[in-house]
């Protein structure tokens, strides 16, 4: 393994990936969603020299093809991720997540990649019918976004089971870290705190969370790249804890010293059905497949990611004043 495709490359976690990848010694192949300025994204301010950033969509199945050329592994990240979006244009989210994925394969086949990671979502088991929550765990759509992932998912284990893809599906559980967007309810919060706001404005704080830190989920992803005998499997990347939404604030605000009280803002709360209650996920399938375990307790990852918003450069780069879905 030594040509990486990443697609995705220029978000948050991609962009954090493609970073342990260089660190690594890989060259990679990055994928930024085209557009006319030449915006990279994440990765504008990386420079390597084993680091290759292209333009375009995973939406195109003959440049899926023509990106993939001389890679012998494939990081599919590549995907519209936001709940509240995907509500308002969910045909949007069937064109990238479902058939981007189908691309991807169809791509990696004709190829001959030796191995695809396929990038999935806890969202995809929606409210815990059970805790840990682990692989076996039923699928539950309760949002266009999820039914995306469920199908993309889908998608990437026919392939494994019609053609042989040597594929893996990947499911990090609630990854947060720098550059993640202030959608998101850590970003949201720890940029509020940090323009100085006095009452932050949140969704529903009842809900719980198995938070990864991204650079805990960035090896996960190599590791799972990595591994032997892991083909035709779906993987959670969690830490086997869970914390509720309204602990987390309150770890934020003691963390940044902040006097703060909570406001409840109707943009930001989920249709009843559609808002998934419960997520604790359960480690032990890739504890057991690989070397991976999380390094980052909830404490250690919230400080760098407070370190990191909290500079000046980096805060200018949000509009913290704007709710995006």
């Amino acid at each position: 393994m030594k040509n990486i495709l990443v697609t995705g490359a220029d978000g948050f976690i991609g962009s954090h990936l493609v970073e342990l990848l260089l660190a690594e010694g890989y060259n990679v192949r990055a994928l930024s969603v085209y557009n006319s300025f030449n915006y990279w994204g994440w990765l504008d301010d990386m420079r390597n020299e084993r680091l290759e950033v292209v333009c375009g969509d995973v939406r195109d199945p003959n440049y899926c093809r023509e990106i993939m050329k001389g890679c012998d592994t494939v990081l599919h990240l590549a995907a519209l991720i936001a709940i509240p979006y995907s509500y308002s244009a969910p045909d949007s989210y069937v064109d990238t997540n479902i058939k981007g994925t189908l691309n991807i394969c169809q791509a990696a086949r004709d190829e001959g990649v030796e191995r695809v990671v396929v990038t999935s979502t806890s969202e995809v088991y929606g409210t815990a019918q059970y805790v840990p929550i682990d692989e076996k765990h039923p699928k539950q759509p309760q949002s266009p976004y999820s039914a995306t992932k469920i199908g993309a998912d889908a998608i990437a284990k026919s392939f494994y089971n019609a053609f042989e893809l040597p594929v893996v599906i990947a499911r990090p559980f609630n990854t947060y870290g720098p550059r993640q967007s202030a959608r998101a309810i850590i970003p949201t919060i720890i940029t509020q705190i940090a323009n100085g706001a006095k009452e932050i404005k949140v969704g529903d704080l009842t809900p719980t969370r198995d938070f990864n830190y991204v650079k805990d989920t960035c090896r996960g992803f190599l590791a799972l790249a990595r591994a032997k005998g892991v083909e035709g499997e779906e993987i959670n990347i969690a830490t086997n804890k869970e914390i509720t939404m309204a602990d987390t604030l309150k770890l934020i605000a003691e963390l940044m010293h902040a006097d703060v009280t909570w406001v409840k803002d109707p943009a930001r709360i989920r249709p009843n059905k559609s808002e998934v209650r419960r997520l604790w996920g359960d480690n032990t399938k890739i504890t057991t497949l690989t070397d991976w375990r999380p390094k980052y307790s909830i404490e250690q990852g919230l400080a760098e990611t407070i370190e990191w918003f909290s500079d000046k450069n980096n805060l200018a780069k949000y509009k913290w004043n704007i709710y995006n879905r």
